[in-house]
């Protein structure tokens, strides 16, 4: 709206400038090439005339070249502010005439989910509220970008998410949770106007700075979700140390049953032997769910596939025998100097991944744009001089944990041009970008909004547990309905969606000991799913209802 008044305002300013000059020119020129002097107010007549296309008046025809020019140009001009006016006020309101608008409300819709404010963050937040038709209510702040979105399918408003009006026109009142992921400050505030509309609404925030979490907690928020602080502390684990070995924190699903992802590391018993010849069930009664070869995710693994070093294996048994499989997965040769590992990027994400490396024996080597207390560095992650003040020519893993994809992209060639053995970890903060990071040489990279959309799911729907958010394998408990009366062999779960159930909650139990081919689903039986994020929601589309 202010662009538009402020071209209008150029427009007209123009109008008027063209309209002066050219009436104080034609009138000097009817005096001095024509010989017929006039008042300024018939020159006036004649342009207006001119630039309306009615006509000349008493004034044509011309007798000298000068003046037949002088109206041409007078002519190409009216016809210039004509077209120019077409694209100031026509082209915006034909626009806005034929563009659907966002409604005022949606309508009236119960046990709902309020998202305020759209960012990456909550995009997939909102892919995960799609996948289990659970209807929701987006709020937007930004009038073009709600039009947009509006155009884009999305259930969204046009409104401040601050304002108690807004907040009851998406139905918060009757709504089953209220999510705020806009600015840090802002969010406070959202807190408080759902409060007024709804005080017994589940309210869950979203924050940026892990240190303004709990001013989200003193305004009344339910839960506060900081994500960046949570992948910060993911992706340490996922670097090998002098006294940790690289096992991912487990996934606890029954009382003696848990799901972990594991290194094949180089030196270990199970290393360059096929999967075939290691045997994993019959040696560790484990299941082996599937494994991640290089950037892709095998399930089920091919008999084939080589255990290469770097093979992440994820099992599911009892934690005792997977226990004597990590010691089969370790390498048997362990470094006696400690390890060295450079972090890029001193935010919430590095912060708590160089408190996680605290307890270790690594020697970390902090890098960050901005000269702060921690940071042992200054300087540009893509600088390659920098990344060598900071020790990536010894270092045995770099963790990067910046702000923009991009950069992460193009320090990930530098690193690996200078230390082709060094292991990169990435922070990616959009999911669409993993794969590029992923070809620039990272060795692992989990996806921010991933992680965040898992959280806010894990949080809002405690009745369809997300037991694992931090990884790249998603661990999610579903309704089954589509399996009852039938197994999991007979359905093809494995084939038609690449997840694998790993589990049953039944009557408020977990099976987890239980035969795929023999098990057949009742009545409200849920699975415990495991597998990437689009094979669990292909398990939901198919075999959720």
């Amino acid at each position: 709206m202010a662009i538009l008044k402020r071209r209008t305002a150029y427009y007209l300013a123009l109008v008027a400038a063209a309209t002066a000059v050219l009436t104080l020119v034609y009138s000097t020129g009817m005096a001095v090439w024509e010989g017929r002097p006039q008042p300024l107010y018939q020159s006036l007549e004649v342009v207006v005339q001119s630039f309306t296309t009615t006509g000349y008046g008493e004034d044509a025809p011309w007798q000298t070249p000068q003046m037949n020019v002088l109206v041409v140009l007078i002519q190409l001009t009216g016809i210039g502010l004509i077209l120019t006016a077409v694209d100031v006020f026509a082209v915006p309101w034909l626009r806005d005439t034929l563009s659907p608008t966002p409604p005022a409300s949606l309508p009236d819709r119960d046990d709902h989910v309020v998202v305020c404010a759209h960012t990456p963050r909550t995009d997939a937040f909102l892919s995960e509220l799609a996948a289990r038709d659970q209807p929701y209510v987006l709020v937007e702040a930004d009038e073009s970008r709600a039009q947009r979105l509006h155009e884009d399918d999305y259930d969204v408003i046009h409104g401040d998410p601050e304002s108690t009006d807004a907040l009851e026109r998406a139905g918060a009142e009757t709504a089953r949770a209220v999510v705020a992921d806009a600015a840090d400050d802002a969010n406070a505030s959202i807190v408080l106007a759902a409060l007024d509309v709804a005080p017994d609404a589940q309210v869950v925030t979203l924050v940026a700075d892990a240190e303004l979490a709990r001013y989200h907690s003193v305004a009344g928020a339910d839960a506060v979700l900081s994500p960046r602080q949570l992948l910060g502390e993911s992706l340490a684990a996922e670097l090998p140390t002098a006294v940790t070995t690289s096992v991912d924190e487990s996934v606890v699903i029954g009382d003696a049953f848990e799901l972990v992802e594991l290194t094949v590391e180089e030196g270990s018993e199970l290393c360059r032997h096929s999967f075939r010849e290691a045997r994993l069930r019959e040696r560790f009664g484990v299941n082996v769910i599937g494994a991640w070869v290089g950037n892709e995710f095998e399930a089920p693994v091919d008999p084939d596939t080589d255990l290469a070093a770097g093979t992440r294996l994820l099992a599911a048994g009892n934690p005792d025998r997977l226990a004597t499989l990590r010691e089969a997965t370790a390498s048997t040769v362990r470094a006696l100097s400690p390890q060295r590992v450079t972090v890029a990027g001193h935010g919430d994400s590095g912060q708590a991944a160089g408190e996680a490396l605290a307890g270790t024996s690594s020697k970390v080597t902090v890098l960050d744009s901005e000269d702060k207390p921690g940071v042992d560095v200054v300087g540009d992650a893509r600088d390659p001089e920098v990344l060598s003040e900071a020790g990536i020519e010894d270092a045995s893993a770099l963790l990067l944990m910046v702000a923009d994809d991009t950069a992460a992209t193009l320090s990930t060639l530098i690193a690996k041009e200078l230390n082709p053995d060094v292991q990169v970890v990435v922070r990616a903060n959009e999911q669409a970008n993993i794969q590029k990071l992923y070809r620039a040489g990272a060795d692992y990279v989990q996806s921010l909004t991933t992680t965040s959309g898992r959280m806010l799911v894990s949080t809002v729907f405690e009745d369809e547990d997300v037991l694992s958010y931090s990884k790249r394998i998603r661990v999610v408990r579903l309704p089954a309905a589509g399996l009852v009366g039938t197994t999991v062999v007979d359905a093809e779960v494995r084939s038609q969606t690449g997840s694998t159930v790993v589990a049953v909650h039944r009557a408020g139990e977990t099976v987890t000991d239980f035969d795929p081919a023999t098990f057949e689903f009742r009545e409200g039986d849920e699975a415990i799913v495991a597998g990437t994020d689009d094979s669990t929601a292909e398990f939901d589309r198919l075999f959720g209802e």
